[in-house]
């Protein structure tokens, strides 16, 4: 031990795209963890079935359409509320972007198999369902991805989200 207190990690998240381990956004995680406030648990899946799509820019989406889709794959970390705080300004669920809704995991089979309750990241009460649905979210679904810092300033991303369900 370091020395630190732990605190409890109340809440499990799921991540499927891009904070997962080998994908742009995972050093947040790597940050979390390094503070206390995140932990990895397991790899897992959804229970239900859920469309993963790319939109704008190559970012990955979850579809709030159960039933449709496929069982995504993805890593699952109990984290604490101030965690949750960055996560939500990472993925702009006060623009309108994302929003943080349960869902039901069910951990590797190496892993026992556990099913649990989680939060993740679904497209914000968007209506469209069409685009091509990923079990997972790869490298090879990834190429293309633009980091936010690098994206064209003349059009918010909640513009270009609105033209991508739109088309």
């Amino acid at each position: 031990m370091d020395g630190r207190r732990r605190r409890p990690l109340p809440f499990p998240h799921l991540t499927y795209g891009t904070l997962k381990r080998g994908f742009s956004n995972h050093s947040l995680i790597q940050d979390l963890t390094a503070a206390g406030d995140a932990a990895f648990i397991t790899s897992c899946r959804t229970a239900a079935h859920f469309p993963l799509v790319s939109g704008p820019y190559r970012v990955p989406f979850l579809l709030n359409f159960p039933g449709a889709g496929h069982r995504v794959s993805g890593e699952l970390y109990a984290v604490s509320a101030a965690a949750l705080r960055h996560l939500d300004e990472l993925e702009g669920t006060d623009r309108g972007h994302y929003e943080r809704l349960p869902v039901k995991t069910e951990a590797a089979a190496r892993d026992g198999g556990e099913r649990m309750w989680a939060e993740a990241y679904f497209a914000h009460r968007w209506r469209k369902s069409g685009g091509r649905a990923y079990r997972e979210y790869t490298k090879k679904e990834a190429i293309g991805y633009v980091r936010r810092k690098d994206r064209p300033l003349n059009q918010s991303f909640l513009e270009q989200i609105e033209l991508f369900v739109s088309s």
